[in-house]
């Protein structure tokens, strides 16, 4: 296996290419493993500049649109997932085993789709979740996917592994934010954490519980991946440049536990969301330690291979938390009728993640605008043909047992 030792070492002998190859995408996506792939890690790196709405047909065509343009060892960081990758797969499949069981004759004409999340009133029930390193999709970064989330009426979650500040997040949207805390081993720079999330305008804290270690990325190991040296984590006080996930977790803390939820929610003063729960004794725990909602996931596929899908967990979340806290979920969202699935089997909302970079990367702003209005027109659709008017009458009555 080739060590990053002997990347860099084939990165140099290469530097007459390195520009070419920096500033060419196609030409990396062509190449296969780490040895073809690296020296964009090396070069200044060139993510997408386009601004732009997209005509999009459905969010699988726009996955390979947007393979097509980001690099190879990049490409791979956002889309892959741990070990064989089954529960990346099964994510998305899972939604095949819930069918919709349509309500004919309800007068329905133009289905409201507006809800609100932890007291923020938004156009849609679909959300941006966390996701390290939006530079890799864009030079504007977390920047242009908050305004582009605003602009469609959405909720956005800035994140700690941002490539820009909290407070260029804040200033870029003005729409509702939430901000994801990764749980430092500093105390003091958690609280400074918190403290600049609620500067920049976050009216929720999400905890995410299931990345205490990096999973087994098998696609960054065989693609070469690092995160390029120039995109910054302004968010992270002593963040390793030029450093593979694991090594960039060096700095959060390991063995969380629920003491660290109480911390979050003692010090915050605000709705703590959990991210991460897929059992019901982790549900419970959780809101008896002072939660304010669930986020069912599982890192999308990237940590733990072969749990459970999702959209499998919801139903036994959602019995365990008997209506007490909201319950949002993410993992495999790629339709509007699996945004209608899960809101009818419990949820209360849903977020969004890999075609959204994948937008950001093709359109920056607008591209992400397009990608949430896209899943917005399917939605209001998948609402009309099954005879609902508004969120709130999508229940379990709509799902074929």
């Amino acid at each position: 296996m080739t060590t990053r030792r002997e990347v860099l070492v084939g990165t140099l002998a290469a530097a007459a290419s390195a520009s070419l190859l920096s500033h060419s995408p196609n030409a990396l996506a062509a190449g296969t493993g780490a040895a073809a792939a690296t020296p964009s890690n090396a070069a200044r790196y060139q993510a997408g500049t386009a601004e732009r709405k997209l005509d999009i047909i459905n969010l699988y065509d726009l996955e390979e649109d947007a393979r097509k343009l980001i690099p190879k060892p990049q490409f791979g960081y956002i889309s892959s997932g741990s070990g064989d990758e089954w529960t990346l797969r099964e994510n998305v499949r899972a939604f095949d085993d819930v069918q919709i069981l349509p309500h004919y004759l309800a007068g329905v004409d133009q289905p409201d789709t507006s809800t609100t999340l932890l007291g923020s009133k938004v156009d849609i029930p679909i959300f941006i979740p966390p996701m390290a390193a939006h530079g890799l999709a864009h030079v504007n970064a977390e920047k242009d996917t908050a305004k582009g989330a605003a602009d469609a009426g959405a909720l956005f979650t800035a994140q700690t592994l941002a490539n820009v500040s909290l407070a260029d997040i804040g200033k870029a949207s003005k729409g509702p934010k939430w901000f994801q805390l990764y749980y430092t081993k500093d105390q003091g720079v958690n609280r400074e954490l918190i403290r600049q999330a609620k500067a920049m305008g976050a009216t929720a804290i999400v905890f995410t519980v299931d990345l205490e270690w990096a999973g087994n990325r098998e696609a960054d190991r065989r693609n070469g991946f690092v995160f390029p040296s120039d995109l910054p984590f302004p968010n992270v006080p002593g963040a390793p440049k030029g450093a593979t996930l694991a090594e960039l977790f060096t700095v959060f803390k390991r063995n969380l536990t629920f003491e660290d939820l109480e911390f979050i929610a003692r010090e915050s003063g605000l709705p703590v969301v959990v991210k991460g729960i897929q059992s019901a004794d982790n549900a419970r725990e959780a809101i008896a330690r002072g939660a304010a909602a669930i986020q069912v996931s599982n890192h999308g596929g990237r940590q733990l291979d072969t749990v459970p899908a999702a959209i499998t967990s919801l139903p036994i979340v959602v019995e365990a938390v008997q209506g007490k806290v909201p319950v949002y979920l993410d993992g495999g969202i790629r339709r509007g009728v699996h945004v209608f699935k899960a809101l009818a089997m419990g949820a209360d909302a849903v977020a969004v993640g890999r075609p959204v970079l994948y937008g950001l990367a093709l359109g920056g702003a607008a591209g992400v605008t397009s990608v949430l209005e896209t899943l917005k027109t399917e939605l209001r659709l998948a609402m009309k043909l099954a005879g609902t008017a508004k969120i709130s009458d999508i229940s379990r009555k709509y799902i074929a047992s």
